[in-house]
């Protein structure tokens, strides 16, 4: 039986049309050769790599680190635009730590298929998992730009990591009617160490305990290349148990973790492991939550 879902963490990329500076860069980080995907992924690449064994419903693209952020915009709602309607949803990109932002939040609202923004979070002290290099939520501009969410109606995509965590659920209390959305899990990188188990589930109960906070179980093949139904397993389900069905949704992280496996594998390894699920709970993983928070 063909499994229906919706995706809501797929980037679409146009090389060529839009510059992404982090195509240009030669570095092997923690994903490995990424040179497979440095090409443009259009909707219906997505639709080839589902096939006929993943019906997929709707889609939200997440921005992909465009070097010119309304440009992706643009671009993407273009392609919103076709008969096709892909995606529903747009999660734009924008940098809050700039001054001068609110023209920017502004105009991405005014795209039709625009629901939200993301800002890369990610910093370690180890500088080969390293994203940003430095402490947004602990800068004072960067948090009053981030009030400005509410005004314009867009839900925040928050990538970090675990050890950010605390920061994020206090980010999360001091701004009640944003909606927040932990990618990929909360990226459990620091997973070989008793310590680094235990930021990971007491960062998540933190911001499991706030009601406007979701989870996307996604990105797992970043740090488990060679990964099986049975090593994706604990980490699925944990996540669950901590949020509730109703707060999780499944996503594919496409076309970054094609670099792992294929767009239908992992969609069956997700209804695997929650094969004894209800299908209540089922619908809320694989179709409803996302709909609920994207709006779509």
């Amino acid at each position: 039986m063909t499994l229906q879902i919706v995706d809501p963490h797929i980037h679409l990329w146009a090389p060529g049309t839009l510059r992404y500076p982090w195509m240009e860069s030669e570095a092997v980080g923690f994903n490995g050769d990424t040179a497979a995907i440095k090409k443009p992924y259009l909707p219906a690449d997505l639709l080839a790599d589902a096939g006929d064994a993943v019906q997929v419903l709707k889609v939200v693209h997440i921005e992909a680190i465009p070097e010119d952020q309304l440009g992706e915009t643009q671009w993407v709602q273009s392609l919103a635009n076709d008969p096709a309607n892909i995606p529903l949803a747009i999660v734009a990109a924008a940098d809050l730590s700039q001054p001068d932002v609110e023209h920017l939040l502004a105009a991405h609202a005014e795209y039709r298929n625009v629901r939200g923004i993301r800002q890369i979070l990610n910093v370690h002290e180890n500088p080969f998992y390293d994203y940003v290099g430095r402490h947004y939520m602990n800068e004072v501009q960067w948090r009053r730009n981030f009030k400005l969410l509410a005004k314009y109606k867009l839900s925040f995509d928050m990538q970090l990591y675990p050890s950010q965590m605390p920061a994020a659920a206090v980010l999360a209390r001091d701004n009640p009617d944003t909606t927040f959305v932990i990618n990929h899990a909360g990226m459990f990188v620091d997973r070989n160490s008793v310590d680094g188990w235990r930021q990971w589930h007491e960062g998540l109960m933190a911001l499991a305990a706030l009601p406007n906070v979701s989870v996307k179980i996604s990105g797992l093949g970043m740090f488990d290349h060679q990964w099986t139904v049975e090593s994706l397993r604990p980490y699925v389900l944990t996540v669950i148990e901590i949020f509730g069905a109703e707060h999780c949704m499944f996503a594919s992280n496409f076309p970054v973790d094609k670099l792992y496996s294929s767009y239908p594998a992992i969609w069956q390894a997700f209804a695997q492991i929650v094969a004894d699920a209800s299908n209540e709970e089922k619908a809320q993983l694989f179709r409803l939550n996302a709909e609920r928070v994207y709006r779509i």
